[in-house]
C-alpha cells in the first residue's frame, strides 16, 4: 500500500512539473480559433493576421495568420496571399482544404492542421496557417524565414588551403551544404525536435553502410531521452549523450566546417546538427582525432605529417613544459648543466616566491588576460591583450616578482596551446596543466610521471559511444593506427578509420599510382 501510494506520488509530482496538455481540436468558427491562438501567444504584437476573400468562396470569411519576423513576407504575399485572392475557379468534388493545398497555394509544403496545439506549433516554427470560417481545419504553408546570417568563411578553424565557407545557425542550411558535398543516397538524415521551451530542431546525420547501425541507434535513443525545456547550442546535446562527463577530456568534437564535416561522414562518424548553431557535434571520436585538422587533407602528405607531429609536441609541452621548470628548478637541480643552473640562480636572486607560486601567478595571469581579451570589444581586445601581456611580463620581471626564464616558459606553453585545432583539447590541457603544476611543486618528477600516469589510465578507461578513446593503440589496430599518428599519402589510405566503423573498412583498392610501380 505504501509503496503503491509513494509511486502516485512521484507520478502527481512529475505531472505537476512536466504536464500534459489534452489535444483541442479546432472549432468551425474562425474567430473562435483566431481569438484561441491570440489567447495561447498571450496577445503577442507580433502575431499578423490578414482577413481574405475568395471568388471561389463567396460570402465565406478567410484569414492568414503568421508570427512577424520568423517568415518570409514576400513569400506569404506571392504564394499565399495573392493565389488566395486571385482564385475564382468553382469548387469540384475534392475539399476546400484540398483545394487549397494542391491547387491554390504554391508554397514548398503544405499540411492540414486540425488541432490547436499544432497549429500554435507549425505558427512557432515559422510556418503561416489559412484558416476557412465553418471548416474544421486549417492549413499550414512553410514560409519559414526572416533575418539570417549568410554562408560566411570559418572564424575559428581556419584554413590555408581549402573550402572557404562554413556552416551557419540555419539547420536547413547546414544540411544543405554537406548534400552539395555527398551527393549519395546513402546520406542519411534523422529529425528530432528538442526542449520543451524551445523546441530546437536538431539532426542526426551518417552514411548508411559506413556508419555503424548499432552506434546510429544509441545516438538516436540518447537523443529522444533528453527531456529538458531549452537546448540553446550544440554543448546542450554533448554534454547529454557523452559517455562520461566528469573528465577534461572531451568525446565529441565540434566543427564548423562542412568538408570537415563530410570527411567525418566518410570515416564512419556522425554528425550532429542544431539549429542555432554554427557548430556541429562529431562522434564517435578518440584522443586522435582531435589532432587532425581539414587541411592535413589539402596539402601535400609529408608537410601534413610534420605538421601533426607537431601539434602532438605542443601539446605535450603546452601540458607539462611548467611543471618540468618547477620539478627541475626545485627539486633536481644536477640535471641541469652548470652554465644553465648558474644562470637561473642568478635570474631568482631576489625573487620573494617560490617556483610553483611563481608559475601560478604567472599562468593565472595570462588566462585572465586571455579571458579579458575574449570578452572585450572586438576593435580593443587583440591590441589589449597584447600590450597588457608585455607590460605586465616586463613589469613584473622589473619589480623582482618573477624571473625571465619564468616568463618565456609561461608564454612559450600559452603559444604551444594555440597549436592544437580543438579548442575543446587545448582546454583540457590547460586545466591538466594547473594539477600537474601542483604535483611537481610537491613531489618533483614523481609527482608529475604520477599524474601522466593516472592520465593515461583514465584515457584508456574512457569511451566514446562504444569506441576506446585510446584506439587504435589500445586496442591495437593495425589497418590504421599509422594513417591516425601520421597522414599517409591519398594513394596509400586504403581503411577507413576502422576503429570507429568496420561496416564498410576499405576506403580504396590501395596501391601506389600506375604511373609509379
Amino acid at each position: 500500500m505504501f509503496g503503491k501510494r509513494k509511486k502516485a506520488d512521484s507520478k502527481k509530482a512529475l505531472t505537476s512539473r512536466f504536464p500534459v496538455h489534452s489535444k483541442t481540436p479546432l472549432g468551425a468558427s474562425m474567430a473562435a480559433n483566431l481569438q484561441a491562438l491570440r489567447e495561447k501567444l498571450g496577445d503577442s504584437s507580433d502575431f499578423v493576421i490578414r482577413q481574405l476573400r475568395c471568388d471561389a468562396m463567396p460570402g465565406v470569411e478567410m484569414a492568414v495568420a503568421y508570427i512577424k519576423g520568423i517568415v518570409e513576407d514576400d513569400t506569404i504575399q506571392d504564394n499565399v496571399v495573392n493565389p488566395v485572392m486571385s482564385w475564382s475557379v468553382p469548387l469540384g468534388k475534392g475539399s476546400w482544404t484540398e483545394t487549397l493545398r494542391q491547387r491554390i497555394v504554391t508554397t514548398g509544403s503544405t499540411k492540414p492542421v486540425s488541432l490547436l496545439e499544432d497549429a500554435l506549433h507549425k505558427l512557432l516554427d515559422g510556418e503561416c496557417l489559412i484558416l476557412t470560417n465553418g471548416i474544421r481545419e486549417a492549413v499550414a504553408a512553410d514560409t519559414s524565414g526572416g533575418e539570417q546570417r549568410s554562408v560566411t568563411e570559418p572564424n575559428t578553424q581556419t584554413v590555408i588551403r581549402g573550402p572557404q565557407y562554413s556552416f551557419t545557425e540555419n539547420v536547413s542550411t547546414n544540411v544543405g551544404l554537406l548534400r552539395r558535398i555527398l551527393r549519395s543516397p546513402d546520406f542519411r538524415i534523422r529529425s528530432f525536435i528538442v526542449g520543451r521551451k524551445t523546441r530546437t530542431r536538431v539532426e542526426l546525420l551518417y552514411m548508411n553502410n559506413i556508419a555503424d547501425p548499432a552506434v546510429v541507434e544509441e545516438i538516436d535513443k540518447r537523443i529522444r531521452e533528453i527531456d529538458i525545456d531549452g537546448v540553446l547550442e550544440s554543448n546542450y546535446i554533448e554534454e547529454f549523450i557523452s559517455d562520461q562527463t566528469y573528465t577534461p577530456f572531451p568525446t565529441m568534437m565540434n566543427t564548423e566546417r562542412p568538408d570537415n564535416a563530410a570527411s567525418a561522414m566518410l570515416d564512419g562518424q556522425l554528425i550532429i546538427l542544431v539549429d542555432g548553431t554554427p557548430f556541429g557535434l562529431v562522434g564517435p571520436a578518440t584522443f586522435f582525432h582531435f589532432f587532425r585538422s581539414a587541411e592535413d587533407n589539402y596539402q601535400r602528405f609529408d608537410i601534413s605529417t610534420f605538421l601533426r607531429l607537431l601539434r602532438y609536441g605542443a601539446f605535450l609541452v603546452s601540458v607539462i613544459l611548467p611543471s618540468l621548470f618547477i620539478a627541475i628548478t626545485t627539486f633536481h637541480q644536477e640535471m641541469l648543466p652548470t652554465t644553465l643552473l648558474i644562470s637561473l640562480a642568478a635570474q631568482r636572486e631576489g625573487i620573494p616566491f617560490p617556483a610553483l607560486v611563481e608559475a601560478l601567478l604567472m599562468e593565472l595571469t595570462f588566462e585572465t588576460l586571455r579571458e579579458a581579451g575574449v570578452r572585450m570589444p572586438r576593435a580593443i581586445g587583440p591590441a589589449i591583450s597584447i600590450v597588457g601581456a608585455l607590460v605586465l611580463g616586463q613589469s613584473a620581471v622589473q619589480a623582482g616578482l618573477v624571473s625571465p626564464a619564468m616568463v618565456i616558459v609561461v608564454s612559450f606553453t600559452a603559444i604551444s596551446n594555440f597549436v592544437t585545432p580543438q579548442i575543446s583539447m587545448a582546454t583540457a590541457s590547460r586545466l591538466i596543466r594547473f594539477n600537474l603544476m601542483l604535483l611537481a611543486g610537491m613531489l618533483g618528477i614523481f609527482g608529475i610521471m604520477a599524474g601522466l600516469l593516472f592520465l593515461v589510465i583514465h584515457m584508456t578507461g574512457l569511451r566514446s559511444f562504444g569506441v576506446p578513446y585510446m584506439a587504435p593503440f589500445a586496442p591495437v589496430t593495425k589497418q590504421t593506427w599509422l594513417d591516425m599518428l601520421i597522414r599517409l599519402p591519398w594513394w596509400a589510405r586504403k581503411h577507413r578509420l576502422v576503429v570507429v566503423s568496420d561496416v564498410n573498412p576499405h576506403r580504396q583498392k590501395g596501391g601506389r599510382p600506375r604511373h609509379q610501380k
